[in-house]
Parts: structure tokens; sequence; C-alpha cells
């Protein structure tokens, strides 16, 4: 098996670049490469790429991991004060600013995460020591890539975020994006949210919004118990659970995590709650060739059994309110593929 190669964050990029830009500022010429140490402790030697108003750019390497930002140049302009003070950041062409509060950074803010910052002032005092500076921070092309990130979802609007805790990408890491997800839950908890939604996509979002109108949502893709875990953590205290019964299935299997490569579950889920409502052998045999769960739903409405979502929607509830210990109250709802409410059950129901 291929050793993949690791790459560096764009807060590592950033860092790296501000401090090529204090070396070209303190010495006259900007350095070819510069040395930063991220971190996780490790040693990061990217090029420079020097522009012609003094800021330095540094070519986002995310390794072998597929990054959305990888092969991005991050650029960063420093400018000192005349006297000591305080590191301000700026959010320059192609990087977000926070609109919304509950995130690590404040509210009109530059989107550049708290690790990040403490990189890139770290770079800059340890050529200048105390000065106090100006640090602008560009990602070209940020804006349009931005679309495609939670970003907008997180209320960060303009371009992308400056990110890392490591300093390190590691190839297909699921943590990246278990980190977006969390962020946005610890954001609507922070505002206030009594009630909270969790889908697994586009599709059920758009489902849920017409049935819980009003109510914010939370997509949580395939990290089912990770994040019931991250909602007791942040003290919610009421979650709705929505979305096709393909996703609902597994977890009514005791699925937490339901990418297709870790565990299915959900013929033998559907057939279980079917068999219980006493349908007959054939159905359940035709079930079980069944290869995916839209089929699955043409035979369950033909046979006169569509109460069994409700089923589903039961054993899900039963599995998710033990993984938060009942202390989360839960209500599940099972939406077809046009968006129409086919089940649910309500915390408490019987």
């Amino acid at each position: 098996m291929k050793n993949l190669r690791e790459g560096f964050t764009t807060g590592s990029c950033a860092a790296a670049a501000a401090l090529a830009c204090c070396l070209w500022l303190r010495d006259g010429k900007c350095p070819d490469q510069v040395c930063i140490t991220v971190p996780e402790g490790r040693q990061y030697i990217p090029s420079i790429i020097p522009h012609d108003d003094g800021s330095c750019g540094v070519i986002k390497d995310s390794g072998d991991d597929p990054d959305i930002t990888n092969g991005m140049e991050i650029i960063v302009k420093v400018e000192l004060s005349e006297t000591d003070g305080e590191m301000r950041f700026i959010a320059g062409n192609g990087v977000g600013t926070i609109t919304e509060d509950g995130l690590k950074i404040p509210k009109g803010e530059a989107a550049i995460n708290p690790v990040p910052r403490q990189m890139i002032e770290d770079a800059v005092r340890s050529v200048f020591g105390n000065r106090g500076a100006a640090v602008t921070v560009s990602i070209p092309g940020g804006w349009e890539i931005a679309k495609k990130t939670f970003n907008p979802r997180l209320g960060i609007v303009g371009g992308l975020s400056i990110l890392g805790t490591s300093g390190v990408v590691r190839p297909m890491s699921e943590d990246a994006l278990k980190e977006s997800l969390y962020e946005e839950l610890r954001m609507r908890a922070v505002q206030g949210a009594e009630t909270i939604v969790f889908t697994f996509g586009n599709q059920g979002e758009e489902a849920l919004k017409r049935i819980c109108t009003g109510v914010p949502i939370v997509q949580v893709s395939n990290f089912v118990g990770f994040m019931l875990d991250s909602a007791l953590e942040l003290g919610v205290k009421k979650l709705i659970i929505g979305g096709h019964p393909g996703k609902l299935a597994k977890i009514a299997a005791g699925v937490m995590q339901t990418h297709s490569k870790y565990a299915d579950g959900r013929r033998e889920a559907i057939i279980t709650q079917l068999a219980l409502m006493g349908a007959d052998v054939a159905l359940l045999q035709r079930i079980q060739t069944c290869v995916t769960t839209d089929a699955i739903m043409v035979l369950v409405h033909e046979a006169g059994f569509d109460a069994v979502w409700n089923r589903i929607a039961e054993a899900a509830h039963r599995y998710c309110s033990a993984r938060v210990r009942g202390e989360i109250s839960i209500d599940v709802i099972v939406t077809d593929t046009s968006g129409n409410e086919i089940g649910r059950h309500m915390e408490g129901s019987t």
C-alpha cells in the first residue's frame, strides 16, 4: 500500500509567508525559502513567491489529501507600526470575515483561526519583537472556492478561512470535516438555540426546512455518533433528527457512523420491523434482494406497510437516546426523496 504524503495547513502557509515578509522588510531582500516550526513540532520549509507590493506568497501543498485549497497561493503582507503594539489581522482578497456570534473568532474579524493567528504572530515577533503590525492575508480565487465549503453555513462571508491546529494536513483525514461540523453546532448552541435539527445532507436539509420552519439545521453527514456526543458536550436540550430512510434505517440498526465502508444494516433493520408487523416471508425475501432503500420503499408501499417508517423512527430514536444517556430530548422524522414526511417518532410517545 502506498504511503500517503502529508501536507501543511493554510495556517502554516500564512505563517511562513508572514516570516518571509518580515525578513524582506528587515534585510531588504526576499528570501527564497523560510523555515518555521509548526505546532506539531515539525519543520516546514516552503519556497517563497515575492510580489511587487512587498507581500509574500506560499503555495498550499496538501500532500496526498484531496484538500479543496491544494495548489492555491496564500499571500501575506505585513505592515509595521512605528511603536510596540498589538497584531491586527485583516481579511484580504479571498479570505472570509466572521458575521455570526458563536465561533472561535469574534464577529467582524478576519476568518483566521486562533492557532494560525498565534503562528503568524510568533513569526512576526521572531523578527520585530513587540512592534505592532497589521497582517493582511489573501487567497486569490478564495471567494469562489469558499462557496464549496462550510463557510456560508458558518456565517463566514467573502472567502476562505485560514485553518489548522497541528499545522499538518493528514491525507484522507476526517478530522477537518468533523471540526467544521462541530463548529457549526457549537455556533448554534452559543447563539442559544433550544432546538437543533440534525440531518444528513442537502436533500434532507431542504425537507426539514419545510417541516421544522425556523429551527436551525446542522448537517451531520455520516458522523451521527460524533455529533450526538458533541451535542451532549455542548448542552443542547432538544434535537430533531430527520432525513432519508436509508440513513435512518442504519441508525435503527445501531450504526452511528453511516458511511457504507463502515457498516450497513438497512435491510436488516427494515425487515425486522416488517416482520414484527406481520409481513409475509415473500415480501421480506424480496426486500432482502433490494440494492437500494428507494427500491425497498416501493415494495413497502405496494404491500401497504408504510407505517414501518414510524417503527424505523422509533428504533432510531432508541439508539440515539441511549447514546446521549437520555439527557437530550430527541424526535425523529423520516422523509422520502421528494421531501415528504413518511414517518415520525416523538420523544415520550409510545
